[in-house]
Parts: C-alpha cells; structure tokens; sequence
C-alpha cells in the first residue's frame, strides 16, 4: 500500500526547518511556494518543503528572491534539469567573483585602518599617553546585536 506525501501544517513545517510563520508566509506571497488549503488551514506538501530548503540556502548563500524565484521556475520547466544546472553554475560562478571582490575590499581597508591604528598609538606615545587597550572583538555569528537604549534628554 502506498502511502500519499506527509503534509504539514505552517506551524509544523516553520518548527522543522527552523523557520517562522511569518517567513513561510512570505516566501508563498512570493509565489515561490503554493501550500495547499484543508478547510482554513494552509497544507505544505513535500514539494513545499523541498523549495523551502532550496530557498533557504539560497538565502545563507546571498542570492535574491529572484534569482531563486528564477531556479526554481527552471526546475518546473525543465524535466532534465540541465537549463536549471547551467542557470545555477552562471549564478554560483557570479556570487563567487561578487565575494572575491568583496572581500578583496575589506583586506584593503582592514590594512588600512590598521595602518591608521598604528599612526594613533604611536602619536598617543610620542604624548607620553599610552593608548587605550584595543577592544575585544567576538566573531560574527550572523546576528546583530542591538544596541543598549540610551535615555534622551539630560543625565540627572
């Protein structure tokens, strides 16, 4: 006996791939996912979960919801999948040159303002004022944190 596609719920579909409810909901306004209804309740097939995964590694991989939108019609269109592998390389290929870029522009102002450190400390010393400590930095972990309210107005 067959058994027909497990389905999930919003609720249970967000929980599995560490999603909100909100998230779900938008990427179906964006078309790039079609839940189905049972009743009032949205239904997320098989289908749906596997564009969610491929969305959201698009997503970490800095690809806009158009070009996702645009694999993700390819695959559609394309039983054999060698338009949707060609349009991925093109896109994989250009996301590379833009990070390379990016990130030979970040090496050029880290040395360049560590450049610009190092001409404030030695200008501290020749003050005779020793330079504050460099702070401690903490590596990214992809969240902001947000900054601590400051009260607005005179401090009593």
């Amino acid at each position: 006996m067959l058994h027909p596609d497990p389905l999930y719920t919003v609720t249970q579909l967000g929980a599995e791939l560490g999603v909100t409810v909100r998230t779900l909901h938008f990427y179906e306004a964006q078309g790039l996912i079609t839940p189905r209804r049972a009743g009032n309740t949205r239904v997320y097939s098989q289908r749906d979960r596997a564009r969610m995964i491929l969305i959201l590694r698009g997503k970490r991989l800095g690809f806009s919801i158009k070009e996702i939108k645009e694999y993700l019609e390819l695959y559609d269109i394309d039983p054999t999948h060698g338009k949707q592998t060609r349009a991925l390389l093109k896109a994989v290929r250009n996301r590379i040159h833009k990070l390379e870029d990016q990130r030979h522009a970040v090496e050029q102002t880290l040395t360049e303002l560590r450049g610009i450190e190092l001409q404030c400390e030695e200008a501290l010393v020749a003050m005779d004022k020793p330079p504050a400590p460099a702070p401690k930095t903490e590596p990214k972990t992809g969240h902001a944190k947000k900054a601590a309210a400051k009260p607005i107005g005179r401090s009593p």
